[in-house]
């Protein structure tokens, strides 16, 4: 009786000692509250995006979707796993991002998703992919506008970070040029009624005023019109020296061309932002690009690894220099989720990795002076990450990209 019962004890004792020296073990159990992506050996970590790649934008999403895949090459591996991208198109609108949300928010093994490229889809977007059941961490190259990281606000939400400035600093970096540098004391805006353009010319408008300006119109237009005649000359009616207009590249581009046209405009300094920082708005506004402003990022503020390593990694994958501005940003925001992972991830001597999405987000939020192309980067408990400086540049006929002139 004796023997028959210490026999099978025996015989676990052993097969516990094998699974042991063979690297077995417990099995990994989740306990995080917002669950785990596993990674099986050999299997890639998926990382996803969603930015604007089709249409009168087009720059703007391909130039950040490239700069992901130049932070993949120059990374390699994350934990001895390849890395996977894929991704939607997020059309720069609320209906694209509603539609690029709801089908990344579908796929339980994304990791994190790369975007949105416009605040506007950001807006949809961001709340399908961070609640439950998806749980991603979202971060932006190019959102920026101020609600998305204000705290208490409805549209800030857990899990969101991104690596582009707010247009709190951009909107007053745009008046201290116009009213300082340039010299201007009344200015006019135009918005599309994107979140993004609205929200930029009131951050222009307040910031001129407080320094001595005055603003003389503030219009709106349809981002899909084709004639902004009424608009231009609503504002020509106030004699204004200047208009801000930080909208998109295909009626940004048609408002250049017909303010030059317009009387009373013709002398009028023009100025977007960084929506028109594209090659597609030389050619849109053929001749009347000369001396149009854009406030962007300062590329001349990024570090020394920008012009040494990744503008020739990014020309030798897609055979040219960076057709945009936010490309510096999404590669930062890629190396970000990657060193999160590093930090969050539990690896099985197998190498599974274990990845849970609490601890994923803790360690965004944890990323303190984390060296990156575009400054050193800090997250704050609301997900803004950025180093942010502002520069502006001057177009010219048949030029690209154009002339940095301030600071």
């Amino acid at each position: 009786m004796i023997k028959r019962i210490f026999a099978p004890l025996a015989l676990l004792v052993v097969a516990s000692m094998v699974l042991a020296a063979c690297g077995g073990g417990p099995a990994y159990e989740c306990t995080d509250p917002l669950g785990c992506v596993d990674v099986a050996p050999g299997e890639p970590i998926h990382i996803a995006y969603a930015l604007v790649i089709s249409g009168p934008d087009e720059t703007l999403g391909v130039d950040s979707r490239n700069g992901i895949e130049v932070a993949i090459a120059l990374k390699g591996q994350v934990l001895g796993h390849d890395v996977k991208l894929t991704g939607e198109d997020d059309g720069c609108s609320a209906e694209g991002g509603q539609a690029a949300g709801t089908k990344l928010a579908a796929d339980p093994t994304i990791v994190a998703v790369i975007g949105t490229s416009c605040s506007s889809a950001a807006r949809v977007a961001v709340p399908l992919l961070t609640s439950a059941p998806a749980n991603f961490i979202v971060i932006s190259p190019s959102n920026t506008a101020p609600d998305l990281t204000l705290a208490g606000n409805e549209n800030q939400h857990a899990g969101y970070f991104r690596t582009a400035h707010s247009d709190l600093v951009q909107g007053k970096a745009a008046a201290e040029f116009a009213y300082n540098e340039m010299g201007v004391t009344k200015a006019a805006t135009i918005h599309d009624g994107s979140l993004y353009a609205e929200k930029l010319q009131e951050v222009f408008a307040e910031a001129f005023k407080e320094l001595g300006g005055t603003i003389t119109a503030q219009e709106a237009v349809d981002p899909n019109g084709t004639d902004f005649k009424t608009q231009l000359n609503n504002i020509a009616a106030t004699s204004p020296e200047f208009i801000y207009y930080p909208i998109f590249i295909k009626a940004g581009s048609l408002i250049t061309r017909q303010a030059k046209e317009t009387a009373g405009l013709e002398n009028v300094y023009l100025m977007g932002a960084d929506g028109l920082f594209s090659p597609d708005t030389v050619e849109g506004a053929g001749e009347a690009v000369e001396g149009l402003f854009v406030s962007s990022p300062d590329l001349a503020a990024f570090g020394s690894d920008y012009q040494a390593v990744f503008v020739p990694k990014y020309n030798e994958l897609f055979g040219t220099d960076p057709i945009s501005i936010f490309h510096a940003h999404a590669h930062d925001a890629a190396m970000l989720v990657f060193a999160a992972i590093e930090k969050a991830a539990v690896q099985d001597e197998d190498g599974t990795l274990h990845i849970p999405r609490q601890a994923l987000r803790d360690a965004m939020y944890a990323t303190s002076n984390f060296p990156g192309l575009t400054g050193n980067l800090t997250c704050t408990p609301t997900g803004d990450c950025a180093d942010p400086k502002i520069a502006v540049y001057e177009y010219h006929v048949g030029e690209y990209p154009p002339e940095r002139i301030w600071p």
